[in-house]
């Protein structure tokens, strides 16, 4: 079983350049949309081994955002072997969202 994986600009590299699928959600905990997602990245994570999810405060870590050109959250890319394969904002239901994931 899986969980949701928090980095910032210390650990994100090294934690999705050899990872074969990642979701990575930019978020602030102000963000009544990143709020909803919330629990959704989190059934994710436990329900689909094969994605690892990974979190970054926008707050903490705007260089990130700025790198990613983050414009709105939540923001959420899919990685494949460290490379952005595909992004959007908003909230997405679970299943929406991992169909989405798989395909990108």
């Amino acid at each position: 079983m899986s969980e949701v994986i928090y980095a910032d600009s210390k650990n994100l590299e090294e934690t999705v350049k050899d990872e074969a699928l990642v979701l990575l959600d930019f978020y602030a905990d102000w963000c009544g949309p990143c709020k909803m997602i919330g629990p959704v990245l989190e059934q994710v994570a436990s329900e689909n081994p094969e994605i690892k999810v990974v979190k970054v405060n926008v707050d903490e870590n705007i260089g990130l955002a700025q790198q990613y050109g983050v414009q709105g959250i939540p923001a959420l890319f899919v990685l494949k072997e460290g490379t952005v394969v595909a992004q959007k904002a908003g909230f997405m239901p679970k299943d929406a969202l991992v169909n989405w994931v798989k395909n990108a």
